[in-house]
């Protein structure tokens, strides 16, 4: 039987009264990308930390390929974490912040030379060996920091919100970028981040923490389609939220219920006696989507997701209109 990457049993970490991760349990398997997701102050980072050897643990233990490693220093556990903030030697060359780790185990100098050339090569930034960091752009700087961390081939790499400070169109690309790396390496990849798409489009599961705890763990798809309560259905992607007497008004169901909002229909009102009537109250135009919102007869207000029509009649304040739902894509929420 394989052992996972990590292993987590009953963690907990106090700072003083407050207890910023309490009890987590978890395993990571070997050559997994796993994201730890949730908002600040969470725990996500905390345990990150905590499995760098950044901070000790008040209680619980932490396994790595089997070797507990709760209360090693990070230089005897063999994982490596990359920063949001770069941390490179703003004096150095790009070859040599990517040579440092190796550097300091004692590795000879032509040996270094061919590991930096290899990483440089692989994160694409072989034509920029020479440069400072200050001749860099946030995303160049961002792949010297992981080129640095992989090149001492590390069984684990921690990411601690790595994209976080770039900016949109560049995160985009990075969030590629990082996902073909991890599959060329093969290693664990274990990802804080506090941004759901991150998490969903790079993942192949997520944990999704709340004050200290894990609250679900599932790929991305379990954790979109099927949250188990409200917090995960309102932080990860946009729903509609039935408490359980409008879920029993509108669904026949005994439970609260969530809906993605591209998951309702909207047509032209009709005497059909089908759906539910309403009437649009506001209109938000997303470019390639419009947010619709839609105020029903019995009062309650709805999110409906549509793409854009570029041509034909457009949706407007005041039109009435029907909202249908498929049951199938009603998502009921077990706590």
């Amino acid at each position: 039987m394989q052992l996972p990457a990590i292993k987590i049993e009953n963690l907990t970490k106090k700072f003083g009264d407050v207890t910023a991760v309490d009890g987590v349990s978890l395993e990571i398997a070997e050559g997994e990308f796993f994201s730890m997701l949730g908002p600040s102050g969470s725990g996500k980072t905390t345990v990150l930390r905590l499995i760098a050897g950044f901070e000790k643990p008040t209680s619980g233990m932490i396994r790595l390929f089997g070797e507990d490693v709760s209360n090693k220093p990070p230089f005897e556990r063999d994982v490596n974490t990359v920063f949001q903030d770069y941390a490179l030697f703003p004096h150095m060359s790009v070859t040599q912040n990517v040579e440092y780790g190796l550097t300091i185990r004692g590795i000879g100098k032509s040996e270094r030379e061919n590991l930096a050339k290899q990483a440089l090569a692989l994160v694409r930034l072989e034509g920029l060996a020479d440069r400072k960091p200050s001749q860099l752009s946030g995303g160049q700087r961002q792949r010297v920091a992981l080129a640095r961390s992989i090149v001492v081939k590390p069984k684990v790499l921690l990411l601690d919100e790595p994209l976080g400070a770039l900016d949109l169109k560049l995160r985009e690309q990075m969030q590629v970028e990082l996902k073909q790396i991890q599959r060329e390496l093969g290693i664990t990849f274990i990802f804080v981040t506090h941004d759901q798409d991150e998490a969903l489009s790079l993942s192949d599961r997520v944990a999704v923490f709340n004050k200290g705890s894990i609250v679900q763990l599932g790929t991305p798809q379990d954790i979109y389609n099927k949250p188990v309560d409200h917090f995960v259905a309102d932080f990860v992607g946009s729903s509609n939220y039935f408490d359980a007497k409008e879920a029993k008004q509108y669904f026949d169901q005994n439970a609260a219920v969530i809906v993605r909002p591209e998951n309702i229909q909207l047509t032209e009102s009709s005497n059909s006696g089908l759906g539910f009537s309403g009437e649009i109250s506001e209109v938000i135009f997303l470019g390639d989507q419009n947010r619709v919102l839609v105020k029903l007869d019995t009062g309650k207000e709805i999110f409906v997701t549509e793409v854009s029509r570029a041509f034909g009649e457009q949706r407007k304040r005041g039109q009435k209109v029907t909202v249908s739902f498929d049951a199938s894509l009603v998502s009921v929420l077990t706590r």
